[in-house]
């Protein structure tokens, strides 16, 4: 009897044929084999459907959702809703991992689990150069939900990956881990109406409604820079999308904030009364 899995790995996929293999090669590796991969095929019409078919005995659980297309969002949200582990990732068609990336999210919830989100380091390439990682400053500890924000966002705009100011976490969500329980709790998904910076948009909304973050920059994504992917193919649409992406970011932090401060003001309140009281039945 197949150990239950407590993370799933969702890769939405839409004609991915020239990656796929490699993504697939490097997960059937892990040294912590017992996860669910989860395929969300978004309409492909080439040969994706036909490879991903091909590793099915090569994973001990392994699902494909074939689905019409629908956009990147959309999968995203099939596969959250079809998620049946306490904990989830997500992996890019064109992207690669290391041995002990399924490995470390499993071990960093356990041995942090007053963290809703947990994060890895990732690598950077490029064709015809080495892996080098995203950034090198240190970085192993709990932080702040401000800290983390701050990680997160991209303060000069999300045109270009900004060398001078990178940060371990951004706003991918490959390199980090959530749990199932707080997605269904609070009815989280990805806004499917823009193409550009949804994934950074989820994660501030579900920081935004959590508490308890972990981070590591030790490198175990390998983040393909490839000139025909969506993210370095500007179009016009960008331009709008940006703007309103960067609107709705920074809403949800000055929301979230702002309910926390009354939160903890509240909380402050409450123990000032309840000092009180017993300071008086004392007096009596």
């Amino acid at each position: 009897m197949l150990e239950q899995p407590e993370l799933t790995v969702i890769m939405p996929v839409y004609n991915m044929e020239k990656y796929l293999p490699r993504a697939l090669d490097h997960l059937a590796k892990q040294t912590d084999p017992n996860f669910e991969l989860l395929i969300v095929n978004d309409g492909s019409k080439d040969r994706t459907q036909e490879i991903a078919e091909s590793y099915r005995t090569k994973f001990k659980h392994f699902r494909i959702i074939n689905k019409p297309n629908g956009g990147l969002s959309d999968a995203r949200n099939v596969g959250m809703a079809n998620v049946n582990t306490p904990y989830f990732t997500f992996h890019d068609g064109d992207d690669w991992v290391d041995p002990d990336y399924t490995a470390y999210f499993v071990k960093a919830f356990h041995e942090h689990p007053e963290a809703a989100m947990v994060s890895c380091g990732f690598w950077l390439d490029y064709p015809g150069k080495a892996s080098y990682p995203a950034t090198n400053k240190p970085i192993e500890k709990s932080l702040s939900k401000w800290e983390t924000y701050r990680l997160i966002v991209n303060f000069w705009g999300s045109f270009f990956f900004n060398h001078a100011f990178v940060s371990p976490v951004k706003g991918y969500t490959w390199n980090k881990g959530y749990k199932t329980a707080i997605v269904r709790k609070h009815h989280l998904s990805f806004v499917k109406e823009l193409a550009f910076m949804e994934d950074q948009i989820f994660n501030v909304k579900y920081l935004a409604l959590t508490s308890g973050f972990y981070c590591s920059n030790r490198p175990l994504y390998h983040y393909w820079q490839r000139e025909d992917s969506m993210v370095h193919d500007f179009n016009l649409k960008m331009i709008p999308d940006n703007f309103k992406a960067n609107y709705l970011v920074w809403k949800i932090i000055c929301q979230g904030l702002w309910q926390e401060h009354k939160d903890n003001k509240q909380a402050k309140s409450s123990l000032v009364r309840i000092n009180e009281g017993n300071s008086d039945e004392r007096k009596g």
